[in-house]
């Protein structure tokens, strides 16, 4: 009789598996591999080795505290020749001295989460089992059999592989990019967004059918949505909108979102304090990219918050045009949601591909604040009943607007307002590039084609499917040169007369202050012309002057202002409105690299900022971060006062961890000057 196998230690072949699943980054303590796709593992036995014709061998996996085989969260499977398709399985790949190397195979439908793997062995009548250890299976994008399946390799690079990218702000006639740090294989990122998994409702009520139903991108994605927001739960991010921030962090001097996940994990889950959309956004974006479901975040500019699903916003407005009254549905200058790439075997077929997903709270979902998976293409067909979430994200990039404006007898008038269309640029970055990518396209049909008028009509969208009036008049709000923070500048009221009559008007000019959601602020500029007289087929363009002295104090961290224009035609009654969002360019922050980017060399930045005011700038700071080129967050204080068009300039040591392409992305802060963004591409060599 044969003594009994005793393993002496199993080896999970880090370095291996790492490459082959393109984890890497992720297995430098654990083993992190992608389902659908085998890995190896070497059984060291004390003794004497496996023989085949004596000894049993069986594995076992579990998932979650209540792992059982029907929920799948649960598996035995036999050492054996035979390896079925689609199941766990286990085969021998090479056996020497006291060695023996396996390949395991999981299901490319397996829930993804934290396993743990051990083996029974048993020889004759004897047996006894040993702890192998424990392994995170994530969702597999190069694997054909995955829900999440990718077939380009240079989108698989950029969506779940690289981990920096732009977000687009701004506005939609300045689209503005900012850097950010996605971080999502930084150390700690995989263990707090299988924390944040573990945090949902709904694994506190059933977890059990929590970690079975983890099998599905549709299901994560809804919760990450669900999580990254508290509003319902112990979620990671506070949204704030208005302006005071004192105690917690600006949602505008964020960089990247590895330093919010370790807050929220190091404050044992305590909302972080502020997010607004595209911090929700970008935090979503680095939790699926970490837990593999391909990922991007995209931005609307114009964006339609619609809260009764009846797809028109109604601004009412005094005789002056100023809004009045509820503010609650609003047009966002931008919003920021993220797309993630998955199939719908829970819709009809044509609905796989980029799902639309909005971590930011706004309307309630099935009694939670989380938004979507909605196919994009849903949006685009007009098919409003597709789960989940279709009207709100359908509204958001087509909801029509009508101005009305009260009149000295307290009637309300409509005006015309040209200037103002929902749902523009709709833009993410481009793959593998630092460019722009539009992807309007895929959201809605060209404007007046047939497609869009099947579409509306299947919306119901009965506002847009009304032919428009014409008008002899029109007016646009045009800018001259390029607006700098610091700077005056001039902006014009451009009015056309495209009719044989002279005409005579009122032209109201008014700036203000403004969020990015469509929060007015203080007035930083002002004109009104009682009696504009137009001649017949004429324009005009009529100056605007805009002062630092009056924009500095009430500039939100957006730098937005709004230039409104009303045109108040009284033998007619007819008010003509036009609006634009002016962006104010930040000064540039320029980045030097000193010494040859080497991995594991310790390498300097030079960071440096000119103050574009003619007054001083203090408390200013820079923090920079950036994945694989430093471990945490550095924050570099400068005590001096900085006069008007001087230099700031501080030094930073990185030491780069992986060779490849990374960011350095950086903030800059100070009291007259806020959240100025700049980023520098470094490519690392291999030492």
């Amino acid at each position: 009789v044969s003594v009994e196998l005793v393993l002496d230690r199993c080896d999970l072949e880090l370095e291996v598996n790492g490459r082959d699943h393109h984890t890497a980054d992720l297995c430098r303590e654990k083993l992190v591999v992608r389902r659908g796709q085998p890995f190896r593992l070497t059984l060291h036995f004390k003794g004497r080795n496996y023989e085949a014709n004596v000894d049993r061998l069986t594995f076992s996996v579990t998932t979650g505290p209540a792992p059982s085989k029907e929920a799948g969260t649960k598996a035995r499977f036999p050492l054996s020749d035979a390896a079925e398709e689609g199941a766990w399985t286990a085969e021998v790949v090479a056996q020497e001295d006291g060695a023996l190397s396996l390949q395991l195979g999981t299901p490319p439908n397996a829930p993804v989460g934290l396993y743990c793997l051990s083996l029974e062995a048993s020889t004759g009548y004897q047996g006894s089992s040993f702890m192998l250890g424990h392994f995170a299976l994530l969702f597999n994008p190069w694997c054909p059999g995955d829900a999440v399946y990718l077939d380009s390799d240079e989108e698989r690079q950029e969506y779940i592989l690289t981990q920096h990218g732009f977000i687009y702000q701004g506005s939609a006639k300045f689209i503005k990019n900012i850097p950010w740090n996605f971080g999502q294989f930084e150390d700690g990122i995989l263990d707090i967004c299988l924390t944040l998994l573990d945090m949902n409702p709904k694994f506190l009520t059933d977890a059990g059918r929590d970690c079975s139903r983890r099998s599905s991108p549709v299901y994560v994605g809804r919760v990450v949505s669900g999580m990254v927001n508290c509003n319902d739960d112990q979620g990671v991010l506070l949204g704030r909108w208005d302006n005071s921030y004192g105690d917690g962090i600006s949602p505008m001097f964020w960089i990247g979102s590895v330093d919010i996940l370790r807050r929220w994990k190091s404050s044992g889950c305590q909302q972080v304090k502020y997010g607004q959309c595209w911090v929700f956004a970008a935090v979503a974006c680095t939790v699926l990219r970490c837990l593999g479901v391909p990922t991007r975040v995209v931005t609307n500019y114009n964006s339609a918050h619609d809260q009764n699903s009846n797809l028109l916003i109604e601004y009412f407005r005094n005789e002056f045009g100023e809004i009045q009254g509820d503010k609650s549905e609003m047009i966002w200058n931008f919003h920021c949601w993220v797309e993630s790439w998955m199939t719908r075997p829970d819709l009809q077929p044509g609905y796989e591909g980029w799902q639309a997903l909005d971590p930011t709270p706004q309307e309630k979902s099935e009694g939670t604040y989380c938004c979507g998976p909605v196919p994009v293409r849903a949006i685009k067909e007009g098919d409003l009943s597709t789960k989940y979430d279709a009207p709100f994200v359908f509204a958001e990039v087509n909801a029509d607007v009508v101005d009305w404006i009260r009149q000295d007898d307290g009637s309300m008038h409509k005006s015309i307002n040209r200037s103002l269309v929902v749902g523009m640029k709709i833009s993410t970055k481009s793959v593998g590039r630092d460019e722009r990518e539009d992807i309007t396209h895929t959201y809605k049909y060209p404007e007046g084609s047939p497609e869009e008028r099947e579409a509306f009509q299947r919306a119901n969208h009965l506002n847009k499917l009304a032919d428009k009036e014409e008008t002899g008049m029109a007016m646009r709000i045009r800018v001259g040169q390029s607006m700098n923070m610091g700077s005056d500048f001039d902006v014009f009221a451009y009015i056309t007369n495209n009719t044989s009559e002279e005409h005579t008007c009122r032209l109201l000019l008014c700036a203000r202050t403004v969020s990015y959601n469509g929060i007015l602020g203080p007035e930083c500029g002002t004109k009104d012309l009682l009696s504009l007289s137009l001649e017949p087929f004429s324009e005009k363009s009529i100056p605007l002057r805009i002062l630092y002295e009056k924009y500095c104090d009430c500039l939100t961290e957006s730098n937005l202002i709004k230039v409104r224009g009303l045109l108040i035609e009284p033998a007619a009654n007819n008010y003509l409105l036009a609006e634009r969002d002016i962006y104010l360019e930040n000064p540039e922050i320029k980045i030097r690299i000193l010494g040859e980017p080497k991995q594991n060399r310790k390498l300097v930045a030079e960071v440096s900022l000119r103050n574009p005011l003619t007054t001083p700038l203090s408390g200013c700071t820079f923090t920079v971060e950036g994945a694989g080129l430093t471990e945490e967050q550095k924050v570099m204080e400068i005590p001096d006062p900085v006069e008007g068009g001087e230099d700031v300039k501080v030094r930073v040591e990185l030491l780069p961890r992986h060779v490849g392409r990374h960011k350095l992305v950086v903030n800059f802060e100070s009291d007259k000057l806020k959240a100025v963004k700049g980023f520098r591409n470094v490519i690392i060599g291999p030492a």
